[in-house]
């Protein structure tokens, strides 16, 4: 075999790597909710940070995508605080990222 047989040209001819995977499911599952406007709360979050995510985070973020929708919401809407040991860095995260103190364009 050469090695311009060897080498990949384009980097979207390799084949996904398990982390790619992993993440590819929990950005279906987070705009796959069951209600919208969870939907659209964890969707928008892990379309725009997934990627930045190490793998401790990514098992928290799968771990809190396991909940009931009427309890993550209830911690995401500010209506109810999260229990201490779910009242994580990842949890605040989620929340800034939706928390706008200014006016939205």
């Amino acid at each position: 075999m050469t090695k311009s047989a060897m080498s990949v040209e384009n980097p979207a001819d390799l084949p996904p790597s398990d982390s790619d995977i992993r993440r590819r499911r929990i950005r279906i599952r987070a705009w796959r909710r069951g209600l919208r406007e969870l939907d659209i709360l964890m969707g928008g979050f892990v379309d725009a940070r997934v990627d930045a995510l190490g793998d401790a985070e990514l098992v928290e973020l799968e771990e809190l995508l396991d909940l009931p929708d009427a309890e993550l919401l209830s911690w995401l809407a500010g209506g109810v605080a999260p229990p201490p040991e779910r009242d994580t860095a990842l949890l605040k995260a989620i929340i800034a990222f939706h928390t706008h103190d200014g006016p939205i364009h």
